[in-house]
């Protein structure tokens, strides 16, 4: 159920492959031991067209929205978890960050749920 979506500047995924970009944050998530198995969905968004401080500096930031009842501890070691493991694929990238958003359980909908 989690997703993580990264959106970033074009020129990393010439750096590192989508693929390994989007391996090494599930990995990393997984290895949490806060999702099911196989439930973990990473996506990437490459753009071209981006300003940062008016410039165009690299960048990497997360979107991460998990279902409501993790502590704040253990989102705190999530980010913190991830953000270490892109540091070290790009030791020369500026800009890489993350932030947590929960589902609500009471609003939350799938098509299995209907």
């Amino acid at each position: 159920m989690p997703h993580f979506v990264i959106d970033c500047s074009e020129n990393i995924i010439t750096i590192e492959s989508p693929e390994n970009i989007i391996q090494k944050v599930y990995d990393t998530a997984e290895s949490t031991d806060l999702f099911d198995k196989g439930d973990i969905k990473v996506r990437i968004n490459p753009f071209e067209f981006y300003t940062i401080g008016n410039t165009k500096d690299d960048f990497i930031h997360i979107f991460a929205n998990i279902m409501e009842g993790r502590t704040s501890a253990q989102k705190k070691n999530l980010s913190e978890k991830i953000i270490n493991e892109l540091k070290l694929m790009f030791p020369n990238v500026p800009i890489i960050s993350i932030n947590i958003r929960d589902f609500e359980k009471a609003t939350y909908c799938n098509k299995s749920m209907v």
